[in-house]
């Protein structure tokens, strides 16, 4: 959503505190064909506007989340999300890498610009 990647994680979770103190983050994840790590920085959002604009495309997915406050809710989540309520935090990339697990195999790396 808006060129970057969310998503939450209790404020008592070691990776909420971690990012806390330092913003750098790094994502992997498998895809059909594609091994990927992204790396960048992660901001809690708290705005108003993007909570609800998150929580709904959410909902959409099928996690029924709700704004309270400035956290995100729902009866349930991953349980290394920790309890609700769940900050909101949005990734903004600067890299990736991909390494294809099918043919024609090989690796690329992007660069992304602010």
């Amino acid at each position: 959503m808006d060129d970057a990647l969310h998503f939450v994680s209790g404020p008592g979770t070691r990776r909420a505190r971690n990012l806390e103190k330092n913003p750098a983050c790094t994502v992997s994840t498998r895809l059909r064909g594609i091994d990927l790590v992204l790396e960048g920085e992660a901001f809690r959002v708290t705005d108003s506007e993007t909570l609800e604009l998150v929580a709904a495309a959410y909902r959409g997915g099928g996690w029924p989340a709700t704004v309270e406050g400035d956290a995100l809710t729902a009866p349930f989540t991953a349980p290394s999300a920790g309890p609700p309520p769940w900050h909101l935090h949005r990734l903004v990339l600067h890299t990736a890498f991909g390494v294809a697990s099918a043919d024609p195999h090989g690796a690329t790396r992007w660069e992304f610009a602010h």
